[in-house]
């Protein structure tokens, strides 16, 4: 469910970075300027990579910048930051390009996730529709953040379970992906449900043996 990093066995006197014992994947994913790159960003507890480049008239042809126009780089590879939830707790978050041309390398990110947090943008809803379906067909459990930006209209979150038909029980919350704390909150809740996924599918695998004996 996820990495592990021990660190270092005897830090160095004055070392007082405090090492994380278990350090879990999370994907950041959702479609084109939807505020990956600022969520990770925003959250991270180190420099962040980035891997963005300026868009090109070449782009344009295939880039729907409808609603952002004023966007002017674009992920090409992945973005990563990692955070601190608690004392032994870290997340290392990789936010995937949302252009399809680049979804090849979401099966590569991937790998090793304990789930994912996927961006909407109520003005363009329909672009999360890929990331949501990603998700479900490999299991992988993610959460809904709606980026509340300050020119789109509000929508509570039981209307975007629906507009996105969800399953049941998959969490939507409302964010601000510029707010550390706010965006700190999005993944303590996908920490939370994806937790208790995992678990219940653990138990699921175990009963049928228990039956058996």
């Amino acid at each position: 469910m996820g990495l592990h990093d021990d660190g270092p066995a005897d830090p160095g006197p004055g070392d007082d970075t405090e090492l994380a014992a278990l350090a879990l994947k999370i994907l950041v994913a959702g479609g084109f300027g939807v505020g990956k790159t600022t969520l990770v960003g925003a959250v991270s507890e180190i420099r962040p990579l980035r891997t963005e480049e300026q868009l090109s008239e070449a782009g344009e042809l295939v880039d729907d910048t409808g609603g952002v126009d004023q966007k002017r780089t674009t992920t090409v590879a992945m973005d990563f930051g990692r955070i601190t939830i608690r004392s032994g707790l870290s997340l290392y978050l990789f936010g995937t390009p949302g252009q399809d041309r680049f979804w090849f390398l979401w099966d590569e990110l991937s790998q090793g996730a304990l789930g994912a947090v996927v961006l909407a943008d109520t003005r363009r809803l329909e672009d999360c529709f890929p990331a949501v379906d990603y998700f479900e067909h490999r299991r992988i459990p993610f959460v809904v953040a709606v980026n509340c930006f300050s020119d789109a209209r509000r929508y509570g979150a039981p209307d975007v379970s629906r507009a996105l038909d969800l399953d049941q029980g998959t969490p939507v919350v409302l964010c601000d992906a510029r707010d550390k704390d706010s965006g700190k909150e999005v993944l303590i809740r996908l920490v939370e449900y994806a937790g208790r996924v995992h678990t219940a599918r653990l138990l699921e695998s175990v009963e049928p043996q228990a039956d058996s004996v």
